[in-house]
């Protein structure tokens, strides 16, 4: 399956280039979050396959004006094609809005996910906008990892973790793709596409 991966920045390759042969091939679209809910709704309009998304820390205009053709999947366990996707949206607390959370309060949101994970039998798929503590993510305060999405990741060894927030243009030590355990991770930042 060939997965197409979105976050942070609208790539102009699938915005202001944009042919919809640039698609063909593509099998399923997932977003990490902080991109315009027109551009997903753009994407929908040509794309043949679902597009799923979780939210990221600047993405409160969803409340009101959601990404139209697209599929919240935050806090569930979507499953397409036999491959079971777990969405947790959003970043660390560092100032007000909706989808910023503390590492208490996401963990909490991980615990009520427990009966999804254990009728589905774990996860394939975690889909993020944050990524996890100390596992590619930054330095400073507001790229803080979660702890809980280690705790997904030691507990149900999903085959990839798919998050954003961390740019890659921040630092040559962000990486496009990189390993923890026997989870590959992958940096969707922008765009990226990638063979499952």
């Amino acid at each position: 399956m060939r997965i197409l991966v979105l976050a942070d920045e609208e790539s102009k390759y699938y915005w202001d280039y944009f042919e919809p042969n640039k698609l063909d091939g593509i099998d399923l679209i997932l977003s990490c979050g902080d991109l315009k809910p027109e551009y997903l709704s753009f994407l929908a309009t040509f794309a043949k396959v679902p597009i799923l998304y979780v939210r990221g820390n600047h993405d409160d205009i969803y409340d009101i004006h959601p990404p139209e053709g697209c599929i919240c999947i935050e806090d569930t366990i979507y499953e397409y094609q036999g491959i079971r996707i777990l969405g947790l949206g959003g970043s660390i607390r560092y100032k007000q809005g909706n989808n910023q959370y503390t590492q208490t309060e996401m963990k909490i949101r991980v615990q009520k996910l427990w009966w999804k994970l254990k009728c589905k039998k774990g996860i394939d798929i975690l889909l993020t906008h944050a990524p996890a503590y100390h596992v590619n993510d930054g330095e400073d305060g507001p790229h803080e990892g979660f702890e809980a999405f280690v705790q997904i990741l030691d507990t149900y060894h999903p085959k990839c973790f798919i998050h954003g927030h961390v740019h890659m243009t921040y630092s040559r030590s962000h990486k496009r793709e990189s390993m923890y355990k026997e989870t590959r991770i992958i940096n969707a930042y922008e765009k990226y596409v990638f063979d499952y």
